[in-house]
């Protein structure tokens, strides 16, 4: 740093003039001292690099870092050498804010929606894992795609691939049917799985007839054990599914009057059943389906509804008009993916909105539900286990523009709620009907039930 040298007045000369103290000046004369202060200060820097300047120079010498996020990428744009540092504060703050919008958006598109990352999402099938039966392989695109929809249409068509599965099936040497066909099928509910999350219905299936494989015996010819599991499958087929839906329309069609007004959400097979057997009794009566995204199910079932002879009469609407016409309802059949030990009812997301309306209006909820969905677990909610459908759902109308793809934007379709039991009038199963209450007893009313 320079030393300053003392400026003598040389002889003769007059004194310099004595500065008039700041606090005779106006505010004006001392504004304008401190400015003529400040020029000078900045005149008096050196116009060489000095020592620390050059240690920064020497620094600056080695690689520059590569910012590691966007937000520092920007931040070093708009703050970095040359003309950015001439850059005004406002600008450089600007940019600055900037690059912590775009930051946090960067993260939260990295991030993603942490608190629905473990709901299930659909994956593409697009590689085989293992020694997977073509049968499965087909299935799994038909389940990643939602060509097949419902609880009994997924079970169905579960089982009916395992018999192929198991028809096809050989016994590696020095082996037994009853353990290693068990572990032929892993792959097998593996690629299922990742096609989509497996429902309640497939899982006490599979569970079944694993329990079922486990019990062959060993003795048994190869061949008559693998038919007699596939007349295995078709019984469980027949009892649990066929036969018990028969007799839930039986029971549920007795609460149909002439005259009612039926109100459904989405579709049920089962509750579609019920409807078109009414129907064929000679009842009269009027059917509401109410609809919502992101499947749209309703449409298919007012399709069924309107081709009989006569036509059912019917009106469709969506999950906004509900309030308006419950006033008009006089029973609500809805259909079940799952029957929890508490009496809650895991459904299409919208049903706990119905049956919730529904019970503010006094009008009767009648769930129609097989036995073989009931889950011995608690839920509590539809938050801690549900299932998302594919982002495109997110347009159903075709008037609808789909929303623009941007990374920090995620659509979030979850396909399942939760209907507590307080809201529930009575359960229709094949074994009766159950109060929400009473739930629990289902397995001591069936007893030891096998496949």
């Amino acid at each position: 740093m320079p030393v300053p040298t003392k400026v003598e007045t040389p002889p003769g000369a007059p004194p310099p003039p004595r500065q008039p103290s700041q606090k005779s000046m106006t505010k004006a004369e001392r504004r304008e001292l401190q400015e003529r202060q400040r020029a000078a200060k900045l005149a008096q820097k050196p116009v060489g690099p000095t020592i620390a300047s050059a240690n920064k120079e020497g620094a600056s010498s080695k690689p520059p870092k590569t910012p590691s996020t966007p937000s520092q990428k920007k931040f070093a744009d708009a703050s970095g050498s040359g003309a950015a540092k001439t850059a005004s504060a406002k600008d450089v703050g600007a940019a600055s804010s900037a690059a912590i919008d775009d930051g946090a958006g960067a993260r939260s598109a990295s991030r993603g929606l942490r608190i629905f990352s473990h709901f299930g999402l659909p994956k593409p099938v697009s590689h085989v894992k293992g020694d997977v039966h073509p049968a499965i392989i087909r299935l799994g695109l038909l389940f990643s795609e939602f060509r097949i929809c419902g609880s009994n249409a997924r079970c169905i068509a579960t089982l009916t691939a395992f018999k192929n599965v198991i028809q096809d099936y050989t016994t590696p040497p020095h082996n037994t049917l009853s353990r290693h066909l068990m572990t032929h099928l892993s792959p097998q509910i593996t690629h299922l799985v990742a096609a989509r999350p497996m429902s309640v219905t497939m899982g006490n299936a599979i569970r079944q007839l694993k329990l079922e494989i486990s019990g062959s015996d060993i003795d048994m010819i190869e061949q008559d054990a693998k038919d007699a599991l596939c007349q295995k499958i078709d019984n469980y087929i027949r009892d649990r599914i066929i036969i018990a839906d028969e007799v839930i329309q039986e029971l549920a069609g007795k609460k149909i009057k002439d005259g009612d007004v039926i109100l459904t959400y989405a579709r049920s097979s089962v509750v579609e059943k019920i409807l078109l057997n009414a129907h064929e009794e000679g009842k009269r009566f009027s059917v509401i389906v109410v609809d919502s995204p992101p499947l749209m199910e309703g449409k298919a079932l007012l399709k069924t509804l309107t081709r009989t002879d006569p036509p059912i009469p019917g009106t469709y609407a969506l999950l906004s008009a509900l309030p308006s016409l419950m006033t008009e309802v006089t029973t609500v059949l809805l259909g079940a993916h799952s029957l929890s030990a508490n009496g809650a009812v895991y459904s299409r997301a919208g049903t706990a909105l119905v049956a919730m309306i529904a019970k503010e209006h006094s009008v009767p909820v009648m769930v129609c539900c097989e036995t073989y969905k009931f889950s011995e677990g608690v839920m509590l909610d539809g938050f801690g286990k549900n299932e998302l459908a594919p982002g495109r759902f997110s347009a159903p109308a075709r008037h609808s523009q789909p929303l623009p793809a941007k990374p920090n934007l995620e659509v979030l379709n979850p396909l399942y709620d939760l209907t507590p039991p307080s809201c529930i009038t009575a359960v229709v199963t094949e074994v009766g009907l159950i109060p929400p209450s009473s739930i629990s007893s289902i397995p001591l009313a069936l007893g030891k039930t096998s496949l």
